[in-house]
């Protein structure tokens, strides 16, 4: 071995504390020629080439597809009309790319040699996608056996200059596990950037939790992106087909799994179109309870103008999810100061079939008779109805909500007795004629 190769191979020893940019460490695996790899052939066969860095080696695939390939139920052209509709769009999203270009998005899984977290967890595989203005191009670099890490993450660390990782449960795991792993390299490849993430699968379960047994990948590639996979490795043989390559090294082995992260970065893609869409085009929703879940995500996320807008369409009509929409509009006029349009919500709401949303809705009806209209008896009428059915077990409340309910019914029982004497009060009958006529119901 040469003497520079033997100084390449030891330097990270030598407390040499500098920082490596992209360039500089770069150069120095243009110094070393790649070795040799066994079944050359095979492994050119699948698109494969070695990546040598400081004494270490890796394997790049790159597979190249045209915009017009349609993956499940879009084509990848459609990101670009996408990320243009997001950029003209005012709404403001966690999913939001406005400000980005579609190659900006940088769609990308792992594979790992388990489920669990901490060092013993090795990514073998780091797979990604981009979409460009004439392609997408999928690139993945594989791990050919323990020892390579250095060369591994610094072939995928020059990759990541973008502006938004899309990825699958990537904030709980994908990215953490790329964390731990490179802090046990970190002196000898540049550092990880810095960089928004948009993790769909939160996308996923807020929409279609009500349906899925499982919000998995696969799982909503089936149900709403109309991608079915024919012979596909399941991700969960992958850490023991790796094994198995390691001992043989034989690519045919783990060219399954190498498929498999491949339809995954590429589900990635037609899922952000797929949501996107529905965030951006509320036509796009047409069934009632995703409409109802879509609406509380705009909530969430202070898009209430969009959010109050899919509330309505629901309350109006006789939907399984009418009453509960109907309380989040009225909470929604509640915040924009219109208080007696969310009153009248509360008084139909309060007698509804849904007997925990009538409870929250005769709460809030209470709190307004009492503090904004000054009514007590009205307020005093309300929360007592709900304490009889709590104290019958008609209506069942959580310990906090019970104590709260009898709290109230005390406070308004000496507000009652201190300022209006019982003689005086206004009878039901014409109490209840009032409220109609107060909200026009």
């Amino acid at each position: 071995m040469s003497l520079k190769r033997k100084l390449n191979r030891y330097k990270h020893h030598l407390g040499n504390t500098e920082k490596r940019d992209g360039k500089d460490a770069g150069s120095s695996s243009q110094t070393l020629s790649a070795p040799p790899l066994s079944f050359d052939k095979e492994w050119a066969a699948l698109g494969v080439r070695p990546y040598v860095f400081e004494e270490c080696c890796c394997l790049i695939r790159e597979v190249v597809y045209p915009l017009t390939h349609v993956h499940g139920n879009y084509s990848f052209a459609e990101l670009h009309d996408t990320v243009s509709k997001w950029n003209e769009s005012g709404v403001s999203h966690v999913l939001s790319s406005k400000g980005y270009n579609p190659s900006q998005l940088f769609f990308f899984d792992t594979e790992t040699t388990g489920l669990g977290g901490g060092a013993g967890n090795t990514i073998f595989l780091l797979g990604h996608a981009r979409v460009y203005e004439d392609r997408v191009v999928v690139k993945q670099h594989l791990l050919p056996k323990p020892g390579n890490e250095a060369a591994l993450y610094h072939s995928f660390l020059s990759e990541v200059d973008i502006q938004s990782l899309v990825t699958y449960n990537g904030k709980a795991f994908d990215w953490p596990q790329v964390k731990t792993r490179h802090t046990l390299i970190r002196d000898r490849v540049p550092e990880l950037p810095d960089f928004g993430h948009f993790d769909l699968l939160h996308g996923a379960r807020r929409l279609w939790k009500h349906k899925l047994d499982r919000v998995s990948l696969s799982t909503v590639e089936k149900e709403e992106l109309g991608v079915i996979r024919t012979e596909d490795t399941p991700g969960y043989l992958a850490p023991m087909i790796y094994f198995q390559f390691l001992k043989e090294e034989r690519p045919e082995i783990i060219e399954g799994v190498l498929h498999h992260n491949e339809l995954d970065v590429l589900s990635l893609i037609t899922l952000y179109i797929h949501i996107s869409k529905k965030i951006l085009s509320p036509d796009q929703t047409a069934e009632a309870n995703e409409k109802y879940a879509m609406a509380k995500w705009l909530i969430a996320n202070q898009e209430t103008e969009l959010a109050t807008e899919q509330l309505k369409e629901l309350e109006l009509k006789s939907f399984e999810q009418s009453e509960r929409a109907s309380f989040d509009l009225s909470m929604q006029y509640k915040k924009q100061g219109m208080l007696e349009k969310a009153a009248g919500l509360w008084l139909k709401l309060q007698n509804g079939a849904d007997g925990k949303t009538a409870f929250r809705a005769g709460i809030e009806l209470a709190k307004y008779f009492e503090h904004q209209v000054r009514d007590i008896p009205a307020a005093l009428e309300i929360t007592r109805k709900f304490h009889g059915q709590y104290g019958t077990g008609e209506l069942v409340l959580t310990e906090r909500e019970a104590d709260a309910l009898d709290f109230r019914q005390r406070r308004l029982l000496r507000k009652y007795g201190r300022n209006i004497p019982r003689a005086s009060a206004v009878s039901d009958d014409v109490r209840r004629q009032t409220c109609k006529e107060r909200f026009e119901l």
